[in-house]
């Protein structure tokens, strides 16, 4: 349990640095002392009137940190944290032997390449961090490649989030040859870089990395433009790799042919159990390519969406029908297509009769005039597997599978007679 001390010290630190108290953290603090809660929770994005924290609050919290000894996750996202601030953060890392800290979420601030580039240096003696999460700042291409740098040396971190950082062709290129090396890294997210070649050089690489990489679980490669062209070279790799098990692919290019070459990977690859296409374009074609490698009997696909994939019923009936013959996907998300009512009768069977369990899938069947329609649930496909747990060694055997339950999960439904009103987007 975290000691009250804690709370304590960060009052006498503001009051030696000048620094006006911001009642967010003295609150946490005084909670975790209370509940003994590992995770420090100062994000800015909670509805409650909260101050959010900016680059003096994190040098007094961090100097508190530096000897607390008990918390082990930093989540920080949605906050006014600049480089300034990353440099108090960095000074914190730099002492490992004072600090327990695992995780470090810093997703959504105003970091940029300064803070990406001390961040990456006090990481490179650190080797207790097992996750940096840094989605939303926008370090640039430089940035990303001080921490690419970083990785060539660091040989504990496990997790690695960078979308919407403004990553360029050169430091996605530059990840892929370093992860052929690095036996760590579990999970990569890149979605959203700044890829303005048509070529797509960057794929070339990924695929020859999941060729021969031994450690990536999960990859994340959302709003890259992966086209059908691109899936194709993607597939050379990911069949001959044997270790990847959720593969991010949302908000991309892909099509009927880049769906075959993807199933096709799915006979052959029997590892991968997490696929999110969505909002892709793959079409009942594509889907019908899936549902076939679906039914194979040695495919361990578990959880697919294909929410927003222009999708009609022969696509989708065909889904339905693949999961009766095989019980081995149990997740399935489609919502954003175009059922008609055999594609809706289809899902409302397989909910019904207990094969898709409701908070397994997005959609509801109801009935207007004795006409099957289908509307939106919003439950979503999960976004990662948890490859890391500050609680426990970091063994391969310890990735967290466990998906929320159902009372976690929101139950509202969008209520409608047309099956194709808009999505809601999340």
């Amino acid at each position: 349990m975290a000691d009250k001390s804690t709370s304590q010290c960060y009052e006498a630190v503001c009051s030696a640095q000048g620094i006006k108290m911001n009642s967010n953290i003295l609150n946490a603090l005084e909670e975790t002392a209370i509940t003994g809660n590992l995770t420090l929770n100062l994000t800015g994005n909670r509805l409650k009137n909260i101050q959010r924290l900016g680059d003096p609050d994190v040098l007094a919290l961090s100097k508190c940190l530096q000897n607390s000894g008990h918390v082990t996750d930093l989540d920080m996202r949605y906050n006014n944290i600049s480089d300034e601030g990353a440099g108090h953060l960095a000074d914190l890392l730099q002492q490992p032997e004072n600090s327990t800290l695992r995780v470090l979420n810093l997703m959504f601030n105003d970091i940029q390449m300064k803070g990406a580039e001390v961040l990456a240096s006090s990481l490179q003696c650190n080797s207790r961090l097992l996750s940096l999460k840094l989605s939303g700042n926008k370090i640039g291409n430089s940035g990303a490649m001080y921490l690419v740098s970083m990785l060539q040396v660091n040989n504990t971190l496990q997790e690695l989030e960078l979308s919407e950082c403004d990553l360029a062709t050169q430091s996605v290129i530059a990840l892929s040859i370093m992860l052929k090396n690095n036996t760590a890294l579990r999970s990569v997210d890149i979605s959203r870089p700044l890829l303005f070649s048509h070529q797509e050089e960057w794929v070339v690489h990924f695929s020859e990395m999941l060729a021969v990489n031994c450690s990536l679980v999960e990859l994340h490669l959302g709003k890259t433009g992966l086209t059908d062209t691109g899936m194709e070279r993607l597939s050379e790799g990911l069949r001959l790799n044997h270790h990847l098990r959720y593969l991010d692919l949302h908000c991309n290019r892909v099509s009927r042919d880049g769906a075959c070459h993807l199933a096709k990977v799915l006979t052959q690859n029997m590892t991968l159990e997490i696929i999110n296409l969505s909002f892709n374009r793959i079409e009942d074609e594509g889907a019908t390519y899936l549902s076939k490698a679906i039914t194979w009997s040695g495919c361990v696909l578990k959880e697919l969406s294909v929410k927003s994939n222009n999708i009609r019923s022969e696509g989708l009936l065909s889904l339905a029908q693949a999961m009766k013959k095989n019980k081995t996907l149990t997740h399935i998300y489609i919502w954003g297509n175009h059922p008609e009512e055999l594609a809706c009768e289809a899902f409302r069977d397989l909910i019904s009769s207990g094969r898709l369990p409701p908070e397994q899938t997005d959609v509801r069947a109801y009935e207007v005039d004795g006409q099957v329609f289908l509307a939106e649930v919003f439950h979503s496909l999960r976004k990662q597997i948890n490859c890391t747990d500050c609680t426990r060694s970091d063994t391969c055997s310890d990735l967290d599978t466990t998906r929320p339950s159902a009372a976690d999960m929101s139950s509202d439904v969008a209520l409608s007679p047309e099956a194709t009103f808009p999505l809601h987007i999340k």
